[in-house]
C-alpha cells in the first residue's frame, strides 16, 4: 500500500504530502485505482475532498474529516481566501525575475485536450511567477495561482514559451529539456488557510519528494555563474 506522508490532523482536517502518481480522485474508466480516499480512509475513517492535484503532481492537499469542515473550506476556496504555491522546475532559462500572468485559459482546446490561451472563450485567470533559483538552461520557480483552471500553470508557462520538466504534453515544439525527469517536475509546495473551527491561519510546507530533489541537484550542478540569482 501506498504510504502518504502526514503534516497535520486534528478533528476537523487532514493535511498530507502526496506523492506523484497517486490519484487525488477515483480514475473515470477504473474506480479499482486506488486513490487518496481509498488509501486514507481505512486508518482516519471517512473523508471528503477539499481540491485535487493531478496525478503526477506532488505535494501538500487538505482533506476535510467531516461535513461542515468540507462545507466551510470549499466555500473558502471560491472566495479565494487560500493561498496555493507550487514549485516547478521549467525550461529554457526565463530571461524575467518575477512576472504577473492575467492571461484567459479554455480548457480542452484542442485534440489533446490541453488549455490553451483564449482571449475570447477563456475564463479570467491569474498566476504569479517568481523565479527562486537560475541555472543554466533552467530555473525553479514558484507560482502562486489566485484562481483555479484545469492545467493553468502549465497553459500559463507555455503562453511563454517555457514547460515543466518531465512535461510531454506542454512541452511540443520547445526545445530539448536539459534533464530526464521520471515525471513532471510540479509540486505543491505551500499552502494556507483559515482552520473552519478556530478561525485561526494555518501555513503548511511539504518537503520536496526525492525526484525532484534529485533532479534539482542535477540542474544546481549546471548554475550559470553569471545568474542573477
Amino acid at each position: 500500500m501506498t504510504q502518504i506522508s502526514l503534516l497535520f490532523q486534528d478533528n476537523e482536517l487532514l493535511i498530507i504530502n502526496k506523492p506523484a502518481g497517486v490519484l487525488s480522485v477515483p480514475d473515470g474508466y477504473d474506480d479499482q485505482l486506488p486513490h487518496l480516499r481509498s488509501i486514507l480512509e481505512p486508518e482516519f475513517g471517512v473523508l471528503w475532498m477539499v481540491h485535487r492535484l493531478d496525478k503526477e503532481t506532488s505535494g501538500v492537499m487538505v482533506l476535510a474529516r467531516n461535513p461542515d469542515a468540507h462545507r466551510d473550506l470549499n466555500q473558502a476556496f471560491r472566495d479565494r481566501q487560500v493561498s496555493k504555491k507550487y514549485h516547478a522546475l521549467v525550461a529554457p532559462k526565463p530571461e524575467w525575475r518575477e512576472k504577473n500572468v492575467d492571461l484567459p485559459l479554455r480548457t480542452d482546446a484542442d485534440r489533446q485536450h490541453r488549455t490553451r490561451v483564449d482571449h475570447i472563450r477563456g475564463k479570467p485567470v491569474v498566476s504569479k511567477l517568481a523565479v527562486k533559483k537560475l541555472f543554466q538552461d533552467s530555473a525553479l520557480l514558484e507560482i502562486e495561482i489566485l484562481t483555479g483552471v484545469t492545467h493553468q500553470i502549465r497553459a500559463h508557462l507555455r503562453a511563454f514559451d517555457l514547460a515543466i520538466l518531465g512535461d510531454d504534453l506542454y512541452s511540443a515544439g520547445l526545445g530539448p529539456q536539459p534533464a530526464t525527469t521520471p515525471r513532471m517536475m510540479l509540486h505543491a509546495r505551500e499552502i494556507s488557510f483559515t482552520h473552519p473551527a478556530t478561525g485561526a491561519r494555518h501555513h503548511f510546507t511539504a518537503p520536496y519528494p526525492d525526484d525532484f530533489r534529485e533532479a534539482y541537484q542535477l540542474l544546481r550542478s549546471t548554475r550559470d555563474p553569471d545568474a542573477w540569482i
